[in-house]
């Protein structure tokens, strides 16, 4: 099957397909047993990531289970800055600790980052061949102002309260940082469309802490000059942006930034998204704790969201997977997304 016949593309390319196509957020993670046993072999979290042989492994694990129309790379938005040279670990129960940017800048060098993140090229390069013909390969990175709130310091758990003083304080320095940071994540996008990506995502999963007044500066502008340097090399490589929880600034992100489609997560009515900006493809938005309602209520949702949207559409959450999910729950909703029709 050609890029042409992949329902995935052909939505991006503005085509409707025969199908609605779908793949889930966090699709390959703890939910699966077999992601589990993985896990346990690899002995820990950045073991596997940056394992290609198992990542690509992991990635794989949701296609052969429920054949997803695209599947996404195994790794982490905290490898850019693990690229540019600060210690990253995840500890059992805690999640990611990453080494706080003091006073200093981070430079970028790109053969210092091509070596320390090769390995998640090789996973691109190894898991292409092997996907079934209909499949999407999805590469990703952290936009610049997430992945700025961790290198700041603090977790979500407290709204990166810490790192959002910092930027307050000190807004010429938090600007040198985004711009660093916009450089070397288009050269790790750059690298992982080389080894076999056919769709970007890029996850903005905290722009809705930034204030209005800020939005420009601190989501806009660094993501748009993001995109503007990938699409200079590769003009056609479709960009789905996912400025999460951006409530009524979410139009402002699809004009500015240029990325070819926008995911939105549940807070966001796809009717209306829809009707609002009508030359746009959208990407989205069952609420993920559905996810763990019975089969006939989640269905129910999923039925509902399909009814009012138009096509062409990619199916997907407002957010990732949690391990509660029933790995047939996701078998059930893959199933009935795919085998949908549009009256």
């Amino acid at each position: 099957m050609s890029k042409k016949e992949k329902t995935l593309l052909q939505v991006l390319d503005g085509k409707q397909p025969s199908y609605t196509p779908i793949w889930l957020m966090r699709q390959a993670g703890r939910y699966l047993p077999e992601y589990r046993a993985l896990r346990a072999q690899a002995g820990s979290f950045m073991q596997l990531c940056f394992n290609p042989h198992l990542a690509s492994e992991v990635t794989l694990q949701p296609i052969r289970r429920f054949g997803m129309d695209g599947a996404i790379l195994f790794s982490d938005i905290l490898v850019v800055p693990y690229g540019l040279g600060f210690d990253l670990e995840f500890v059992e129960g805690e999640g990611p600790k990453l080494q706080t940017l003091e006073k200093t800048l981070p430079h970028f060098s790109a053969e210092k980052f091509f070596d320390r993140t090769q390995t998640i090229y090789q996973t691109l390069r190894l898991t292409k061949p092997q996907l079934p013909p209909h499949v999407t390969l999805i590469g990703f990175a952290g936009s610049p102002w997430t992945v700025a709130c961790y290198l700041l310091g603090g977790k979500g758990a407290d709204e990166f309260v810490g790192a959002r003083l910092r930027a307050y304080r000190d807004q010429g320095f938090f600007k040198q940082l985004l711009a660093v940071l916009v450089e070397a994540t288009a050269f790790y996008l750059v690298e992982q469309i080389k080894a076999g990506a056919e769709v970007l995502q890029l996850f903005d999963s905290w722009s809705g802490l930034v204030p209005a007044a800020l939005y420009q500066d601190w989501v806009l502008e660094p993501t748009a000059a993001l995109v503007a340097k990938i699409k200079a090399i590769d003009p056609n490589i479709p960009i789905i942006g996912f400025p999460r929880m951006s409530g009524s600034k979410w139009p402002l992100y699809a004009d500015v930034t240029k990325v070819d489609a926008i995911s939105l997560d549940q807070t966001v009515d796809l009717a209306l998204a829809q009707a609002q900006l009508p030359s746009n493809i959208f990407q989205g938005n069952l609420d993920p704790l559905l996810m763990q309602a019975e089969p006939e209520v989640l269905l129910a949702q999923a039925r509902q969201l399909l009814a009012s949207t138009k096509k062409p559409f990619i199916f997907n959450l407002g957010h990732g997977l949690t391990p509660q999910v029933p790995p047939e729950h996701v078998a059930a909703l893959v199933h009935f997304v795919q085998g949908y029709r549009y009256a």
